[in-house]
């Protein structure tokens, strides 16, 4: 007689679905509350009951970091993408700088930086993506510098400073550079680079005297 797989084949579909509800729900509320904001929201906003989010993520620090983990999953393989589908580096670092400075995204990393990086290093799979991060992004710099559209004197940890401060940290930039920090960063970025053509026109409106006042 033939078992019939279909009970637990449903199971596992709906265990991925809630899952990905879950985690997209999460990816919102801390970016929009904080990572104080409180779980039952999240399940709220997936569409779950509490208990379904304990049983995937015992723990709020589980959550975060499996938040943490997508995150720069995600930012490498952007970060790929744009370093093997651009031949100019500029191309590639602006679209490195618009997907960090996205609002959405930016408030997440701002939420996620408030937290010990030792909590996250702590993590195999956060640390093997981070490393590898940073060895793209050195990939693109010393690329850059080797076609001679990135400053001789720049290194790596300048790029990721850039991005850490005015990307991970809207909130606690001053005035118009926290409404805009995709602006600013594209002009420092801009800095690090040479010729005429740079990273192209900058998003947003210049500040003008009037607003100034």
């Amino acid at each position: 007689m033939k078992r019939d797989k279909s009970g637990a084949g449903s199971l596992r579909a709906d265990a991925s679905r809630n899952l990905t509800k879950i985690l997209s729900a999460a990816r919102a509320v801390f970016a929009e509350d904080g990572l104080a904001a409180p779980m039952d929201l999240i399940a709220r906003r997936a569409g779950v009951g509490i208990g379904t989010l304990y049983r995937r993520f015992p723990t709020r620090d589980a959550l975060v970091a499996a938040i943490a983990e997508e995150y720069v999953t995600d930012l490498v393989a952007v970060t790929r993408e744009l370093g093997e589908a651009e031949q100019d580096v500029r191309a590639a670092l602006c679209g490195l700088v618009d997907w960090c400075a996205e609002p959405g995204r930016g408030a997440l990393a701002a939420a996620l930086a408030d937290v010990p990086t030792e909590r996250f290093h702590a993590s195999p799979p956060f640390a093997r993506a981070r490393h590898e991060w940073l060895e793209l992004v050195d990939g693109l710099v010393r690329r850059g510098q080797r076609d001679g559209v990135v400053r001789p004197d720049i290194g790596t940890g300048d790029v990721v400073g850039l991005l850490n401060l005015f990307a991970c940290h809207p909130d606690r930039l001053p005035g118009q550079v926290g409404v805009h920090p995709g602006r600013y960063l594209r002009l420092m970025l801009d800095a690090l680079l040479t010729g005429p053509a740079r990273l192209g026109e900058l998003p947003g409106a210049p500040v003008d005297l009037d607003a100034l006042r």
